[in-house]
């Protein structure tokens, strides 16, 4: 009986050793780093699109205070009011040529 237990333990430790080193020789091979590349480049886009994603609810909140303002006759916050009134800076370095009006 105690043969048979210790071989039952020893057939279980060889099956996990080969899954092992297959998994390991598997993330090697060519279509192995291909698959790694591909979820790590998946995940730099999804990180993008979440990042992108973020940028827009900020601009859809800040345009709906400047509206709000608008609305209520006040000013709203202009955080680039006092580098347009810099004349060493003025608006040429702030806004592109093709973006002045």
């Amino acid at each position: 009986m105690r043969r048979l237990f210790w071989l039952g333990i020893g057939v279980a430790v060889g099956v996990i050793v080969v899954r092992k080193a297959t998994r390991t020789a598997q993330a090697y091979t060519p279509a192995g780093i291909a698959s790694s590349l591909t979820e790590s480049a998946g995940g730099l886009v999804e990180s993008l699109r979440n990042f992108v994603e973020d940028v827009r609810v900020g601009m859809a909140e800040r345009e709906q205070e400047i509206h709000q303002a608008f609305a209520q006759g006040e000013a709203f916050d202009d955080k680039f009011a006092d580098l347009r009134e810099d004349p060493r800076i003025g608006d040429r370095d702030i806004f592109p040529e093709e973006h002045q009006r």
